[in-house]
């Protein structure tokens, strides 16, 4: 390592989604993972507090920027709107500036969210929400012609329903995603040279493989792997007299049961289903559904996704309306809903402000969010243990009124979905496990204290810390804190102040790309109905 007066003036951040820091402590500490624990003895460590709720599309941004959901504009993989339809966010509902923005040269790779690529001085390949590789995924779009050179069987993602019971083909399959994406690193370090100042590259793998499996030796052994590229990490920021930064978005554990939330709110009369009349009446009473359709389409070769990708949004929606079905958005009767959960446990009071069906009054928000809270804190479980977790959007996102009104999500071991269901309680077919708050957060690097312990981290610290510790300025409105206990106290980071900066919010552009495949890649890791 390098004296601990200097300090670096370039940042590698080694993404690693969904590791929880108990695995890495334990498995550092008993010899399991050695370049974790080279890392851990010789820098500094500690968990990662991530998002509420802690998931992909919020806390990757927040770790990129410094800022919460309501500052950086992305609450989850779909943006609701006022006449409750949805689509994919994207890169350009980023309204904070990243970090890759700030610093240049840059090399950014398979960072969520960061889907259409945008022009910095540097490369970008963009990562999950990314609709396929047909897509202009990287900048400069040159750079896709030497992807499918070098790394023909690159991809973005899995087809995750595939693999539901294919346990052993689906550890072969994320071990070559995971080689894929490693070498696409190398060929965007190639690129790189000697001339950059941050390199953010993400590695999906191990978030995909904890959803479907959560045996110990097949954990262990997929670890070893991150260990052993994050060995060749060490060396190229070593290389480059680079500060070194791992992080997870959120942490994992494992699931023994679904609970379904609109279910609570529909049985205590603040949510109303679709009733089956005109053209859904005859559809049912013919037994026809939403699934029983999609089934036979499948099986002529037409799926739900080409007819997404074929068709406008806004005929999908009318026409998906028209059809019996268990969607938590278009089964739902708005005109007689007073709430209902959207996304990732995001509840949302009908309100007549914001929405163009609502039926509750601005004024009258209070005291039915004060009602549902209630309503959620009364379910529990068969031993009168409360199973539902309840956040106050206001408190959670102050600066933005158009955030959910709630975040109510699942207790550990308990695994939330928004379908319309008869029963509160499912099982968790073919998902093992699932998020968690407590990530990882390492430092290693020339003004990093060997051996220091990290408490209190949260995602939202990485960006200002990362910042402060190459002597770049933090901007002024971010919500993340320098993490000073990282650095040792006779570097340059422990002897200077914090700098400000100012910064803009970013214009947003509309996005019209087909993201069928994101969806159904989504569908198959239980991320969407």
């Amino acid at each position: 390592m390098s004296g601990f007066t200097q300090s670096s003036e370039r940042a590698f951040v080694l993404g690693l989604d969904g590791v929880p820091w108990r695995r890495i402590e334990r498995w550092s500490e008993e010899g399991k993972l050695p370049n974790f624990a080279r890392v851990i003895e010789e820098g500094a460590s500690g968990p990662l507090m991530s998002t509420s709720p802690p998931t992909t599309p919020l806390a990757w941004p927040s770790i990129a920027t410094g800022v919460w959901p309501d500052k950086h504009g992305i609450y989850g993989f779909q943006n609701l709107s006022s006449s409750y339809s949805h689509e994919m966010y994207t890169s350009q509902d980023l309204t904070q500036p990243t970090l890759w923005e700030q610093l240049a040269p840059a090399h950014v790779g398979n960072v969520p969210m960061t889907y259409p690529a945008t022009e910095i001085d540097g490369t970008m390949v963009t990562g999950m929400m990314t609709p396929s590789t047909e897509q202009e995924f990287t900048h400069p779009p040159e750079l896709r012609t030497e992807i499918e050179s070098r790394i023909p069987e690159y991809q973005i993602s899995l087809d995750y329903p595939k693999y539901a019971d294919r346990l052993d083909d689906f550890e072969e399959a994320i071990d070559g995603m995971l080689a894929n994406r490693r070498e696409l690193m190398r060929l965007q370090m190639e690129r790189a040279g000697d001339d950059w100042q941050l390199f953010f590259f993400v590695y999906t793998a191990p978030d995909r493989f904890q959803h479907l499996v959560w045996e110990t030796d097949r954990l262990l052994a997929h670890y070893r792997q991150l260990d052993e590229l994050l060995g060749e990490v060490l060396e190229y920021t070593e290389t480059h007299d680079s500060d070194l930064y791992v992080v997870s978005d959120h942490g994992f554990g494992p699931i023994h049961e679904l609970i379904y939330v609109n279910h609570f709110l529909e049985r205590e009369g603040y949510l109303a289903r679709r009733e089956d009349e005109g053209t859904r009446s005859a559809f049912a009473s013919l037994g026809i559904s939403r699934d029983r359709i999609t089934n036979a389409l499948e099986r002529v070769g037409i799926s739900e996704e080409m007819l997404v990708s074929t068709l406008p949004r806004g005929l999908v929606d009318s026409v998906a309306e028209q059809i019996p079905g268990d969607h938590a958005l278009y089964d739902v009767d708005y005109d007689r809903t007073v709430a209902f959960v959207h996304g990732a446990g995001n509840c949302y009071i009908n309100d007549s402000e914001r929405f163009e069906r609502g039926v509750v009054s601005p004024m009258d928000v209070p005291d039915v969010k004060a009602e549902l809270v209630d309503v959620f804190e009364s379910v529990t479980d068969d031993d009168g243990n409360a199973v539902l977790t309840i956040e106050d959007g206001d408190e959670l996102f102050p600066t933005d009124d158009g955030s959910p009104d709630l975040v109510v999500n699942g207790v550990d071991g308990y695994d939330s979905r928004n379908a319309l269901t008869d029963e509160p309680f499912g099982d968790t077919g073919t998902y093992a496990a699932s998020h968690r708050k407590r990530g990882i957060i390492l430092g290693h690097g020339p003004s990093i204290d060997a051996g220091a312990s990290l408490r209190g981290a949260r995602v939202v610290d990485v960006a200002p810390t990362l910042l402060h510790g190459i002597g770049q300025p933090v901007p002024e409105n971010v919500d993340g804190r320098v993490l000073f206990d990282a650095f040792h106290p006779e570097a340059t980071p422990s002897r200077t102040k914090v700098e400000r900066t100012s910064v803009s919010s970013r214009d947003r552009d509309d996005v019209d790309d087909d993201f069928a495949d994101v969806e159904d890649r989504l569908k198959g890791l239980g991320y969407m109905e």
